[in-house]
């Protein structure tokens, strides 16, 4: 009996460690390359007009996810590992004007859109200082918004997205109502 107490452990360690053997190495990178657009986009993708930014400074993180709870939001090196959708699209926010981004996908379907202003560049979410908003514009709390409040339908071509962002605002996040 002591044995197989023992070996319980061991075969834990074990198995975690065959499973961070078969997760892709962490990158920024994951993802970027599915989710680039062409020139003239015509195939399935989302046309999102980023709303309400705080200012021009840092960059704008776009990630698709499946649009379910165990995966929305999940480690992208588990889902590329799996075999799901992730996409990402970064771009340095643009100085003037309206804010345009455009990620493919890969068909007609439903999806989970997050939109991050990245205004420190760390490629992290830091809630004092980011600005954060989802496909469904969805109010905030304290944790991720459900999958199905963010669910989004793309077609067989460029499907126009418009998402508001939210910053910290007192002890929570919230869209400004002063917005650059």
């Amino acid at each position: 009996m002591a044995r197989a107490w023992i070996m319980a452990p061991c075969l834990l360690v074990a198995g975690l460690m065959v499973t961070a053997a078969v997760l892709p190495p962490s990158s920024p990178e994951l993802g970027k390359k599915e989710g680039e657009c062409h020139a003239d986009e015509m195939g399935s993708s989302f046309m999102v007009t980023a709303v309400g930014m705080k200012d021009r400074q840092g960059d704008l993180k776009l990630e698709v996810y499946p649009a379910n709870d165990q995966d929305f939001l999940a480690d992208d090196n588990a889902l590329v590992a799996a075999g799901k959708v992730f996409r990402r699209v970064e771009i340095p926010v643009p100085q003037a004007g309206p804010v345009h981004m455009c990620i493919r996908v890969p068909g007609p379907g439903t999806y989970a859109v997050m939109l991050l202003h990245d205004r420190d560049s760390n490629h992290k979410f830091g809630w004092t200082i980011d600005g954060i908003g989802f496909s469904g514009n969805p109010r905030l709390g304290w944790s991720k918004p459900k999958a199905a409040k963010v669910a989004t339908v793309a077609g067989v071509g460029p499907t126009p997205l418009s998402i508001v962002l939210n910053y910290r605002n007192g002890l929570g996040v919230a869209p400004l109502s002063r917005k650059v």
